[in-house]
Order: C-alpha cells, then structure tokens, then sequence
C-alpha cells in the first residue's frame, strides 16, 4: 500500500493527511478529538489568541462611565431648530447672507437668512432653552450636557460620517467603538461587546463602525430589528446542543492549528472568535431581546405603544438591556435629517421618531441607577447651514445646508455635568465661535470618561503609531463631571 502523502500547498493539510496522522481511522480520529477537547478547554482557560483579545482590561485610570450609548442623527440635525436658539435670525430673517471663504459648491450664489419656524422653551432647573422638536428629551436637561461649539471639516455625508465615528474624513480607519473595545475588552463574554442597532444603510456603508487597520474581531455586530436580530443562529432541530460543542472544540482546534502558521492575519483570529460566540449567543440573545418581557409601563415610556415611535424606541430599549448585561458600545442610528428643503416638515418628522424614545432611555438608565456609568452621546456628521439658497427661498418652503463648523452634540450620564452648556456659535449660529472644539476633543472626552488615555491607547500600523485622535484632541473639561 502506498502511504505516501501529496503535501496540501502553502502548508494546508489534506483530508487524507489529516486521517492518516490520527492513527489512520475514524476511531483514531474520535479518539484524537476527544483528547482535544481538554486541550482546547485549557488554551482557552490560558487566555491565549482570540480569546485573550476579548477579556476585560484595566482602563488607564479610573473611569467614570462603562458604557456608551451612541446616538447617530444621520443626515446632519439643524443646531439652530434644535438646542442652540438664535434670536437675531428672527430680526435677520431674508437678508442676504454674505459667507467668506467658501469651499463648497453647496453654499455658493445668493443666499438668505433663515430664522427657525420652532418656538423654543426653558426646561429643568437649569433653565435651559430647548425647541418644541425635542418636548419630551428637554424634561431631561438637567442631567445634560449640551456643547454648541463643536465642528468638523467635511461638509460631505460620507467622510463627515467617516469622522464623526473615526476620527478621520476617510475609510479606513477604526471605529470609536472599535477603539473602545481594543482598549477595555469585553465585560460579557456571551454578547457582543459592540453593537450597531440601524435605521438602513448609512452614507458611506459600514465603515462606520469597522475596525480599519485594528483586528476584525473589534468591529461592530449588526442587529435587525424583531426577535431574530441574527440570522441563521439557530442549528437545525436534529442537532443538540453537546452534538454543537463537540464539532465547535475540534473546529476550533484545526482553526487554531491554521492559524498558529499565519499570524498575520488578524481576520483568522477575528472568525475563530466568532463561531464560539455565535454558540453562546444561542441562549443569550433571545432573553436578552424578548422586549415583551418589560412590564407595559417601561415600553410605552420608550413609546412602542405608538406606531411613529414603535421603531426607534425599541432600538433604545435593547439598548438599555445590552448595556445592562455589559455590552461596551450601543450605536442607534435614525436618519431623515437631511433638510436641505422644508425643514418644517423634515425636521418635525424625523425628532418625532425619536424624541420620546430617547427620553424614555435617560429616564429609565436613571431609575435603574445605569445613568451614572452610561455614558449617552447625540449628535450627527454635522450641523446645517443659518441660510438657505436662493432656489428654496423663492419656494417658501426653506430648508438648510451641510455645514460642519457648527456641530452641536450633548452628553448624558457616565460622569459629565448634568444641565451645562459648553460654547457658544456666531450670532446667527453659523459657526463655532467660543470654546470651539473639533471632533477630535469629543473623542479625547469620550476615551477619558472610559478610562483611557488617547495617548496610550496607540497600535502601530503602516510605519507609526495610530490612534483616534490624530494629533491628539483636548478633553471638553466643561462638561467633565
């Protein structure tokens, strides 16, 4: 009998190779695995590979927050109609605006001053002036922190997307939630410590939550709406849950053999983690996403009792529960903020899909005591425009603009301070104006109420060491709690 053995190419091994080298029968070959399995159990125990890459770390300091909530307003909400009222607009109202220094083709030709159709109001002890767009989420102001002073660079939804979650105007870079993850690992080993609950496909695809040049196995879990948020998680019905364990263990035993000999590839490792994951997450996710299981006062307070709110209240409700069971980083995303046309309309209906929602979520992390180490983030890739052009003014129906040097967001819970205003815009509300801060100080602030040092938290690739915030951003000490 010949025994000799054609090598697979590029050091894989054949079928028959494998059969042969475990004493050459399929009794060998039970008999092999089963040793295996202790084996595997113990490299597992021993921290190593995928699995190490998970575990939590300590943060650089202490941390005033555990997780994030992170809250992305897709198309760009007006700062204007929303947190940062601007009474000269109602004086000012169809002058013509002259812009200096105009880059873009979006703001060029003539253009009008356009004051806010919405009544603003005070609310809270604070006092602060919130828009009617945001009734319900204004009750909430004094655990609060608004910075209208916040800008960008890119005036296009792609790359500001790219930045708001990246840090950079371009693909290709990791995530904030990636980041997050690579710095602290993961507080529940049987849930993704990262993920991403949408509204579509963003601008730009799913960049925005990738990992760039970090490991795969730090990027961002999609989640679908309903009880099956992932598909095809459930093994046929013949098939038990020790019949499962056993194929996983040898599984992971031949992954880890294949990928000991290509440790430059970091989307091995990424796939190895994930098959253990998708087992445990078996009977982790449907508890964990029964909503119906929430007595019927907490899901009316997030408003799934109404169809316009049904939707995004329930993303803010699993959200809850996710970081509740020691998820890391939630994102929610809602979009229809784009108003370039009829920001009445448009605006009113895309705060509408949110705004109790979201105040049900800080009110509830409130109740249960989750507030004060959840960290809540709200803003878009940019603000819009104090003007409009010269073609929607002749309509009556006048919207706004991109525009990323007026970039408000606010901050909730996970050690900032509650009924603060940080800066300030223009007259107009145009640009950031007083203690102007660029998305690479939210992302500093962001990394520093976790714990962790935007200097530290570094990874070396393409010849220097990488990190979210660029050259570095300075943390927004106004609202540090």
């Amino acid at each position: 009998m010949n025994t000799r053995i054609p090598k697979a190419p590029s050091g894989l091994s054949t079928r028959r190779e494998m059969l042969l080298g475990s004493c050459a029968s399929l009794g060998g070959v039970a008999l092999h695995w089963l040793l295996a399995q202790e084996e595997l159990r113990a490299s597992q125990s021993n921290d190593t590979g995928a699995f190490s890459a998970l575990r939590p770390r300590q943060p650089h300091f202490a941390a005033r927050a555990k997780s994030i909530i992170y809250l992305v307003m897709e198309g760009g909400p007006s700062q204007i109609d929303t947190f940062d009222p601007k009474p000269a607009l109602d004086r000012r109202h169809g002058t013509i605006f002259a812009r200096e220094n105009v880059k873009t083709n979006q703001v060029k030709g003539k253009r009008f001053l356009v004051r806010s159709p919405f009544r603003f109001r005070q609310y809270g002890e604070c006092g602060m002036l919130v828009s009617e767009l945001f009734q319900e989420t204004g009750a909430c102001v004094d655990d609060m922190a608004v910075v209208r002073s916040a800008y960008g660079d890119s005036d296009n939804h792609p790359a500001a997307l790219f930045q708001y979650n990246t840090g950079f105007p371009v693909q290709g870079n990791p995530s904030i939630g990636a980041w997050m993850l690579y710095g602290l690992g993961s507080e529940n080993q049987n849930l993704p410590a990262y993920i991403v609950l949408r509204d579509g496909k963003p601008f730009g695809g799913t960049s925005a939550w990738g990992t760039g040049f970090l490991p795969a196995l730090y990027q961002g879990t999609q989640f679908r709406g309903g009880t099956t948020p992932v598909l095809d998680l459930q093994p046929p019905a013949d098939v038990t849950r020790t019949a499962q364990r056993e194929n996983l263990d040898l599984l992971q035993q031949l992954n880890q053999k294949h990928h000991s000999g290509r440790p430059d590839q970091p989307d091995l490792e990424a796939r190895i983690a994930a098959y253990e994951l998708a087992l445990r997450l078996q009977t982790e996710i449907p508890e964990t996403v029964d909503l119906q299981s929430e007595p019927q006062h907490i899901q009316n307070l997030y408003g799934i009792d109404q169809d316009h709110t049904k939707a995004f209240g329930q993303r803010c409700l699993l959200a809850r529960r996710l970081v509740e069971r020691g998820v890391r980083f939630v994102q929610l995303w809602s979009g229809g903020w784009d108003s370039h046309g009829d920001i009445v309309n448009g605006h009113r209906n895309a705060a509408r899909k949110v705004d109790r929602p979201i105040a049900g979520l800080l009110k509830d992390l409130k109740q249960r005591g989750l507030l004060e180490d959840t960290l809540v983030v709200w803003g878009g890739e940019f603000g819009r425009t104090a003007d409009t052009n010269e073609a929607q003014w002749n309509k009556q129906q006048p919207g706004r603009d991109h525009n990323p040097k007026a970039t408000l967001m606010w901050f909730a819970g996970g050690g900032t301070k509650g009924g603060t205003v940080v800066g300030a815009t223009d007259e107009v509300g145009d640009r950031a104006a007083e203690q102007r801060h660029h998305l690479n100080d939210v992302h500093a602030t962001l990394l520093h109420l976790m714990g962790l040092d935007q200097h530290k938290l570094t990874y070396y690739h393409g010849g220097r060491l990488k990190r979210l915030t660029n050259l570095g951003g300075e943390i927004i000490q106004g609202i540090v709690g």
